[in-house]
């Protein structure tokens, strides 16, 4: 399905919803030429808001809500925001916290009893960061035709019950969405209402987030854009899924303007008490002492254009991000319409480099010892996969060939930080070796994933 000549370039900003409220003339330029590039091309349309302490930098929406009928995409056009609905369910959780309803220390068969956890403990401080150790249902092959009917929600932990863990509670993070769903039934059981009910009463009025819901597939939700993917390069509507199942891991539909009042609340202290929401916000440690990234639904860490307090969602035909910057308290919001690239992560990297540039961003070292200790092969669980780094060396730089479930990468060169860390990117590959100075564990720390793998040579 091609777009009609509505959202060419020429015309672009006339087919636009504009509704802009822009103090920043360069921002809104700049913005303007990342939406010319992709609007049209690979995005069906596009909404992005920038805030800084009260004041909009910018708020524009681009191209098309709906591309059967040549819908322009309005400034709060409803999005399915996916994982960016985690903050939400950790909100609810720190308040059932504060209440002393839930403990986070406690084990969440205290408040599941019916939940099998094949003899492991699990906290439920273990469930906010991924730590848990249990595999993410929607990595599994039963998941793809349960995704698309309703059921009983308890389908899921007899799904999850039926998977070994992926490790220890607390020995590695990967990212999953049990966790996640596991914590819905809690906050249902402990607060005695639908977790829909609970946002809507004791989550969304705290930002006045007037416009935003648990999504639904069969409420019209008014102002809600068409979800939509690509293949062959033409669009497609986006592939069905049924809301019971993203539920407290996906299943919110918000807008720029909610989003971006969320962000101011929730920062600035509106939304919990400053020993809660620093809970929430501050990552914690796995069993080993190692410092992690992730914190409770939202990243906290130092990206190369500063240091950020985030979150990304997808979900069929949609992609949000969200993110903070603390030190500067602007907030970015972007929403597209589309599974596909460029993604809005990269648009908000894109606008942090333009106000910010890359203070951050670590600079290459150079390593005087011996590469080849590191040389050899590490594996270990990933995320809903077994994942296997052929790590090898030549001459002062070290490379290493990434496969998941035997699909093979290009090798890739990594860039020294310091002692037995290098970098690629965003993600940071450490090397631990016990006293006998033979490496023995291979650490992925990634942004949302911390992958523990150990040397098999």
């Amino acid at each position: 399905m091609k777009l009609l000549p509505c959202l060419t370039t020429v015309i672009l900003a006339t087919c636009t919803a504009l509704s802009t409220v822009a103090q920043d003339r360069s921002l809104e330029e700049f913005v303007d030429s990342i939406a010319e590039e992709h609007v049209g091309n690979t995005l069906a349309g596009l909404s992005i808001g920038v805030t800084r302490g009260s004041e909009v930098l910018l708020k524009k929406s681009y191209g098309l809500a709906n591309i059967e009928y040549q819908v322009p995409m309005a400034m709060d056009a409803v999005h399915e925001v996916g994982s960016v609905t985690k903050q939400f369910t950790t909100v609810a959780m720190m308040q059932l916290v504060g209440q002393e309803r839930i403990d986070l220390e406690a084990d969440v068969t205290e408040y599941l009893p019916e939940f099998d956890t094949q003899g492991y403990r699990i906290p439920v401080k273990r469930l906010l960061d991924h730590t848990s150790g249990m595999k993410g249902f929607t990595e599994m092959e039963e998941f793809r035709d349960l995704s698309m009917v309703t059921a009983p929600r308890e389908n899921i932990l007899r799904l999850i019950e039926q998977y070994p863990f992926d490790f220890e509670p607390g020995d590695a993070l990967i990212y999953n969405n049990s966790a996640y769903f596991v914590m819905g039934l809690m906050i249902e059981a402990v607060s005695g209402q639908s977790y829909e009910d609970y946002l809507e009463e004791h989550v969304f009025p705290l930002a006045g987030m007037d416009d935003s819901s648990y999504c639904s597939n069969s409420t019209i939700i008014p102002g809600k854009a068409t979800g939509y993917s690509r293949r062959d390069d033409e669009f497609i509507l986006a592939r069905y899924h049924d809301h019971t199942w993203p539920y407290s891991a996906g299943s919110v539909c918000s807008t720029v303007s909610d989003l971006l009042a969320w962000n101011a609340a929730l920062h600035h202290g509106e939304v919990l008490s400053d020993s809660l929401y620093q809970r929430l916000v501050t990552p914690q440690t796995l069993n080993d002492g190692t410092q992690l990234r992730y914190a409770a639904g939202l990243v906290n860490y130092d990206h190369p254009t500063g240091h950020v307090i985030e979150h990304g969602g997808a979900i069929d035909g949609f992609l949000t991000h969200s993110r903070y910057y603390p030190e500067h308290d602007v907030a970015v919001v972007v929403l597209q319409n589309t599974g596909a690239g460029p993604g809005p992560s990269t648009t908000a990297n894109r606008i942090g480099e333009h106000l910010f540039g890359t203070p951050n961003q670590p600079e290459p070292q150079h390593y005087t010892g011996d590469l080849t200790r590191f040389e050899g092969t590490y594996r270990g669980a990933a995320r809903g996969a077994e994942m296997s780094i052929e790590v090898s060396s030549e001459g002062n730089e070290l490379s290493i060939s990434l496969s998941v479930n035997d699909q093979a990468r290009p090798p890739q060169a990594l860039n020294f930080l310091e002692g037995s860390t290098f970098f690629l990117g965003p993600n940071y590959f450490i090397f631990d070796s016990p006293d006998d100075g033979n490496v023995s564990e291979l650490r992925f720390d990634a942004e949302l994933n911390h992958y523990v793998l150990k040397a098999v040579n």
